[in-house]
């Protein structure tokens, strides 16, 4: 009897590289089961993030049933390029990779400044999104999206984050959270090969002056969010200290095929504090 193939999964997931028309090398990571039926789940990245930044428990049980697809969008970790200061630009580079796999269709979820990215593509090309997960993320001119709050982002802007920043962001200031977060970090660093390249201060900085442009206070530009027509879910901790939790509520109220969960004692991170339960509903709305 031959041998079963060993399982691909987020710690052993190869390193992949595919040219976008704009030039772009862009890395990326594949593991799942391709199906024609079923378009795959791409996934879009907080802020400077990359392919390693992604908690392996979740990514393992998203692509359980179905393909996943991870990336580093242009200048971010392996991918080259300049890191556009506009969500505008990010969104347009990420739908250059998709078409440079030749995805027809695809289901996004979005984790934060990812949030933003996969709310712009849903807007500028609705036609390659079937279905959308906004993760811990908030919509454009909203009130008190313009920049986090000064320990936060002292937090996230330091040149090179350490365990503990992560914890003080990503996860609630209490003690069942903050030990989610300890079994996180542990999680985050099983890779030992193939290990993506840091995201650079460049793109740091390109990143938050694309954080506050979408901030900017501007009533009128949340009413994009009712051209948003394919079904999404709207997910958060309730304690999110870099988005604030009451933007998931107006996202889904003003998003027209929109359902919300909020999740306990959790902040930003909520998905790497619970990744087998946010993959299950995700799954379950995905599958729906």
């Amino acid at each position: 009897m031959s041998a079963q193939p060993t399982p691909v999964t987020a710690v052993t997931a190869k390193n992949q590289f595919v040219q976008g028309a704009n030039g772009v090398r862009y890395a990326y990571r594949r593991l799942g089961a391709a199906s024609p039926s079923v378009p795959p789940l791409v996934l879009l990245q907080h802020f400077r993030g990359n392919l390693d930044n992604w908690d392996p428990a979740l990514v393992d049980a998203l692509s359980a049933r179905r393909e996943v697809i991870l990336f580093d969008n242009v200048g971010v970790g392996l991918s080259n390029g300049t890191v556009p200061s506009t969500v505008a630009q990010m969104a347009r580079d990420a739908i250059a990779f998709l078409e440079a796999l030749n995805v027809k269709q695809a289901d996004l979820l979005g984790f934060s400044l990812g949030g933003f990215v996969a709310q712009e593509i849903a807007l500028i090309r609705p036609a390659l999104v079937r279905r959308l997960v906004l993760a811990g993320t908030g919509p454009k001119g909203a009130p008190g999206m313009h920049g986090w709050r000064q320990d936060i982002a002292d937090h996230a802007r330091r040149p090179e984050p350490r365990g503990e920043d992560l914890l003080y962001i990503f996860f609630a200031h209490t003690q069942t959270s903050q030990a989610k977060g300890v079994e996180f970090l542990g999680r985050f660093m099983q890779r030992s090969v193939e290990r993506d390249q840091p995201s650079s201060l460049a793109a740091r900085d390109a990143q938050y002056d694309a954080v506050l442009d979408w901030g900017i206070p501007d009533h009128g530009q949340l009413q994009r969010l009712t051209a948003i027509r394919q079904p999404t879910l709207v997910i958060q901790g309730d304690d999110d200290l870099m988005i604030p939790t009451r933007l998931s509520h107006l996202m889904a109220g003003l998003i027209p095929n929109a359902r919300i969960k909020i999740y306990p004692d959790s902040a930003h991170a909520f998905l790497f504090q619970y990744p087998v339960e946010v993959a299950g509903d995700v799954d379950t709305f995905l599958s729906a």
